[in-house]
């Protein structure tokens, strides 16, 4: 079983594919070569180091919130 965090996405590289993505309080590079159309403040899913797919917004909050309330993260 794999699992993928809602991380949104805060910079982008267009020059090299990569992309800052922020889970809660902590940045990660992510690349962005499986994803198209993806802009800062769009929502994705990340699995080591690459966005697999963009999500809603409202999905992206529920299920942090969901992993905060489990005390798998901070709440945002």
């Amino acid at each position: 079983m794999c699992l993928a965090l809602p991380a949104q996405i805060v910079a982008i590289a267009s020059d090299t594919g990569m992309a800052t993505a922020s889970v809660g309080n902590v940045n990660v590079e992510v690349s962005l070569a499986l994803v198209d159309d993806v802009a800062i403040g769009d929502y994705v899913l990340v699995h080591v180091g690459y966005a697999l797919n963009k999500i809603d917004e409202d999905e992206a909050l529920k299920t942090l919130a969901l992993f905060a309330e489990a005390g798998l993260m901070y709440a945002t």
